[in-house]
């Protein structure tokens, strides 16, 4: 029979400071929203892997809203924090499923996405019992009824006076309106046997100095996204210049097929600003907008740019893209985008778009994670006296703009076509 090491691990060594009670708690749930750059996914990593170590009855399941988001970001961090604890050797890592095995005892970590959240209800192990539960990027889990689903799966008892079940949770706070914040924060109506705290980028011993000034230069530029990506503070409604948008799980082609009317638009960016593209079904009748896919990337070339439309299968769909940049139209034109054109700029354009974007019902697809976010961080300005204006500050609004670019041909008169709704399909893959 196979002897199990436990690991000998010093917490200030191998994570550093701001850690220690998250390490240790065993309620029930254990949630941590937090900044970016505040270790919390790494902490969370590392905190399983030496957990499956440790417990020789202890499986994992590590729950993204998509499956397909698991391989590059949690399966790499549990990768990462195995070899960052010099036990890599031991385990068994299955990059194609994923999946990681603990080859002394035949303990798993299993990654599955909430694409189908009732199968996930009948995962089984061999040894021991899956007690362990990790949703990441929890912000994404659109309803609480689909989170109350995955708790089901953790379930049953061991014979071990160590035994405990526990689900982490780990996110992003973008708005304040989340379910998140009522069922774990407010002390009011937060679950029972529950851990919650908040973490930011100051316990982050290991940030160079270029990532510390990045992030301390937000809170001179934008002091209501500071709030959130550096404090790891909820983003508050006050002040948005949109409220009529919600985040909803719709299926894409359906939406499509049923309106037959979509629409793209693109802004341009490189090392400050990203790159990005939208795009979004309109339902005219109903007056609403169905935002179903984005494109968000720095540092991206023409040629880049080019190749990531023709992966989208839009090469031959209307694109509406910001008129600033001629010669980047110009130069996808030539390449083979026949039709990209520019936006319409003039005085009050941008306070029109935006008007006319307020009159529809918008609803974003939860995939579409950084327009998510834009919605929940453009606001208006503000005066001396903290009064609000009519006018939006001009800072993350780069999915905004492309989708403002996009609606211009319904608002300014331009000629509308169905004929995009084939290349739409075909973005999806059919």
């Amino acid at each position: 029979m196979t002897t199990k090491t436990r690991p000998q691990v010093s917490i200030k060594k191998i994570i550093g400071g701001g850690y220690n009670r998250f390490w240790h708690d065993k309620s029930f749930y254990r949630v941590v929203k937090g900044s970016r750059g505040s270790k919390k996914s790494k902490n969370t990593a590392l905190n399983f892997i030496y957990r499956i170590m440790r417990y020789p009855w202890a499986n994992l399941l590590v729950i993204r809203r998509y499956s397909n988001t698991n391989k590059q970001s949690t399966y790499t961090d549990l990768k990462w924090a195995a070899a960052r604890l010099g036990v890599s050797h031991l385990f068994k890592f299955n990059e194609s499923m994923p999946e990681i095995t603990y080859t002394p005892t035949g303990q798993k970590i299993l990654f599955r996405g909430l694409d189908d959240p009732l199968k996930v209800t009948s995962i089984t192990v061999e040894v021991g019992i899956l007690c362990f539960l990790w949703i990441e990027e929890a912000y994404q889990l659109e309803s609480e009824d689909n989170f109350s689903t995955l708790v089901e799966s953790i379930r049953g008892s061991y014979d071990d006076p160590e035994f405990f079940k526990q689900i982490t949770i780990t996110f992003n706070p973008w708005s304040e309106r989340h379910w998140l914040k009522k069922a774990f924060f407010d002390e009011e109506t937060r679950r029972a046997n529950t851990f919650s705290t908040t973490t930011t980028f100051r316990v982050n011993e290991w940030l160079d100095d270029v990532d510390i000034q990045r992030y301390l230069e937000l809170y001179d530029t934008n002091p209501r996204r500071a709030r959130i990506v550096c404090d790891g503070e909820w983003g508050v409604a006050e002040g948005l210049v949109f409220e009529n948008f919600q985040t909803r799980d719709f299926d894409p082609v359906e939406v499509i097929q049923r309106v037959k009317e979509t629409t793209h638009g693109m802004d341009y960016g490189f090392t400050n600003d990203p790159t990005t593209l939208v795009s979004t079904a309109v339902d005219l009748e109903n007056r609403e907008l169905w935002i179903y896919d984005e494109h968000y990337q720095h540092g991206m070339l023409t040629g880049d740019i080019f190749d990531m439309v023709r992966e989208k299968g839009l090469l031959k769909a209307s694109v509406t893209g910001d008129s600033a940049e001629p010669r980047m139209i110009e130069e996808l034109r030539r390449k083979g985008m026949r039709r990209i054109h520019g936006a319409i700029k003039k005085k009050g354009s941008v306070k029109h778009g935006i008007q006319f974007l307020q009159g529809f019902k918008i609803y974003i697809h939860p995939s579409c994670v950084n327009t998510i976010e834009e919605f929940n961080t453009y606001v208006f300005k503000q005066d001396k006296e903290g009064n609000w204006l009519n006018e939006p500050e001009d800072a993350n609004n780069h999915i905004i703009d492309a989708l403002r670019y996009s609606m211009e041909r319904y608002h300014l008169g331009q000629q509308k076509s169905k004929m995009d709704t084939v290349d739409a399909l075909k973005s999806l893959g059919l």
